[in-house]
């Protein structure tokens, strides 16, 4: 049985972290997205399509998202199963109650197990009924003997809380010979006793703290026996780097950290080692490098150079300022404290010197 595998699209995600109009046009294309998933699920020669939950960002969508994700899953030439999770719920205000969904199309709107037969194999499920379903869906569940290979679509977490906290030891004793889960977006699979369970990650990053490449899993499920590839979907990719400016020029240093990347690509790229005593000016890096890529970011994480105290010990009023604030400097461990202090001294110098920064 071959199962395409997805999971966490969060459609009509707000991508605060973008400027309105590109936060708009990211919106468009993670509804693209759900063309490209019909698309793979053919070119894969899927038997069945698993959507793992939280397909939707929240109960309050565009109904032009969900009309789209109706669809595209309505072009898939397989039947498509959707286990609603914590984001998108099934319940009266529900996105999946807004349209008539297609025939292919089986969406499982109970806290309570279901089982649906296919010619090649059986598919269990169950929903998130509320935002928060603090006991284990999978509590008691056990599939019964078969020769047909036998899998299960659910919105589940590992660890104790609110979003349907199961346990190895239900996942061992269900029987099931793959475990198609979603909620976690970072892509990872294992095994609990016969049961090969995984999680494909989210198909398109929607900030910095879900990295490279995104997409869905092909798995091809014999009874007992279970074979996974990853398929990139994702059309651009959050990327985060580090370019140490110790010494050098920063525009070279950058220039080489950001070198791999595409003009598709959201970077955030994260300015390290020592500055001299003017530091960065990071304006005029990001005029230098923002046109080239999709979005950048310049954080400046430098630490000043022994030069920016050289004249600390003055018996002056610059010595005495530089000494108060190298004696705050070194007293705390905050980073982000540390970076105003130093842009501190780097202001007050260039006034008490009579320059500009």
């Amino acid at each position: 049985m071959r199962i395409l595998h997805g999971a966490d699209f969060h459609l009509d995600s707000p991508f605060h972290s973008l400027p309105p109009e590109k936060a708009k046009e990211r919106r468009r294309e993670s509804r693209e997205l759900l063309e490209d998933l019909a698309a793979c699920a053919g070119r894969c020669r899927a038997d069945a399509v698993l959507l793992s939950g939280d397909l939707f960002d929240g109960d309050r969508v565009y109904r032009e998202t969900v009309e789209a994700l109706a669809a595209a899953l309505g072009r898939i030439c397989c039947p498509v199963f959707l286990a609603p999770g914590n984001h998108d719920p099934y319940h009266g205000r529900s996105p999946y109650r807004q349209v008539d969904w297609p025939g292919n199309v089986h969406i499982f709107s109970s806290a309570a197990v279901s089982r649906v037969e296919l010619a090649g194999g059986v598919v269990y499920g169950a929903a998130f009924t509320a935002a928060e379903q603090g006991e284990s869906l999978l509590r008691g569940f056990a599939a019964p003997p078969s020769d047909k290979p036998q899998v299960m679509c659910l919105h589940a977490d590992l660890r104790p809380g609110p979003y349907n906290p199961i346990t190895r030891e239900e996942i061992a004793a269900s029987g099931l010979d793959y475990l198609a889960l979603g909620h976690i977006h970072q892509r990872r699979a294992f095994q609990e006793g016969g049961t090969f369970c995984a999680y494909p990650g989210c198909p398109e990053g929607r900030g910095f703290d879900e990295l490279g490449e995104k997409g869905v899993l092909l798995a091809e499920v014999e009874p007992g026996k279970v074979r996974t590839e990853f398929i990139p979907l994702c059309s651009r990719r959050y990327e985060v780097v580090e370019a140490d400016v110790t010494g050098g020029d920063p525009r070279q240093r950058i220039e080489a950290a950001v070198e791999p990347f595409s003009e598709r690509d959201i970077l955030r790229v994260l300015l390290t080692g020592e500055a001299g005593e003017g530091g960065v000016d990071l304006a005029a890096l990001e005029t230098a490098f923002g046109p080239r890529f999709y979005h950048l970011e310049l954080q400046d994480h430098t630490r000043p150079g022994e030069d920016l105290w050289s004249r600390a010990g003055e018996d002056s009023l610059r010595g005495l300022f530089l000494q108060e604030l190298r004696r705050q400097y070194d007293g705390t461990a905050d980073e982000a404290e540390r970076g105003q202090l130093a842009r501190a001294a780097r202001l007050g110098l260039a006034a008490l010197d009579g320059r500009d920064l």
